[in-house]
C-alpha cells in the first residue's frame, strides 16, 4: 500500500512556521529566553526545509 503526501502543503506550512518564528523574535523585545528558543525553532525549521526540498526534488512536485 502506497501512501500519498502533500509535499507542497507541507512546504507551505513550514514557510509559515519560519514566518511566525521570525515575527515572534521581532516582538520579543529582546527577552533572552524567547530569543534563544526562537533560534532553536528556526534551526528545526531549517532541517524541515532541507528535508522537504529534497522530497520535492525526488517527487518532481
Amino acid at each position: 500500500m502506497t501512501q500519498e503526501y502533500d509535499i507542497k502543503a507541507m512546504a507551505a506550512k513550514i514557510k509559515a512556521l519560519r514566518t511566525n518564528a521570525e515575527a515572534l523574535k521581532e516582538i520579543s523585545g529582546g527577552i533572552p529566553a524567547v530569543d534563544r528558543n526562537v533560534v532553536r525553532i528556526l534551526a528545526s525549521v531549517r532541517m524541515l526545509e532541507v528535508d522537504i526540498s529534497d522530497a520535492l526534488k525526488v517527487t518532481g512536485k
